[in-house]
């Protein structure tokens, strides 16, 4: 199956998304399958810090998978619906989102989930492989390193959401 050249982008937010499904297929064996002491599971079902790994994990399949699929779709309905053609200033634009949106959303929700699982192992007894330490421990120790990153992160996917944006109204506005 060739790509129309008029298709490029829905195509590229599409493989986009079959790559980000397939991380997230990745960052889904340790939570069904216990080799990692403490399991990612349990990790997950003790909330507190663990609850940071069930967000980024949620938030990557949500905003990283779905999302990328949704910007495909939107691309394609002007490629394909509208006959308009990416081309010039829009296509930066373009390139622009399809970096900074994925390298946000992936730098945002892993670093949650790392952040979250590590947190909450510390947490955990020793008994079930953590450390028992306490949630004050954990939030100067771990979190709080977290925080501004996380924050920078989601800022670069905002930005890449705000980029893609302008590029649909300059797309949209294109006789």
């Amino acid at each position: 199956m060739s790509v129309q050249k008029n298709e490029k982008w829905s195509h590229r937010f599409i493989i986009a998304a079959v790559i980000q499904s397939i991380f997230a297929a990745i960052w889904t064996i340790p939570i069904v399958l216990p080799w990692i002491k403490p399991s990612v599971a349990m990790v997950m079902a003790a909330g507190s810090a663990g609850t940071w790994f069930t967000v980024g994990y949620i938030l990557y399949i949500i905003v990283g998978v779905l999302g990328n699929a949704a910007i495909g779709l939107i691309y394609q309905h002007f490629e394909t619906v509208e006959g308009k053609v990416v081309s010039g200033i829009t296509n930066a634009l373009a390139w622009l989102q399809l970096i900074l949106f994925n390298l946000g959303v992936m730098a945002a929700t892993w670093s949650l989930m790392i952040a979250g699982y590590f947190g909450e192992a510390d947490l955990l007894p020793p008994a079930v492989g953590g450390k028992g330490l306490t949630e004050g421990q954990v939030h100067v120790l771990l979190l709080s390193h977290f925080i501004n990153p996380v924050g920078t992160f989601v800022i670069i996917t905002v930005l890449g959401v705000i980029i893609g944006a302008i590029a649909f109204l300059s797309i949209s506005l294109k006789e």
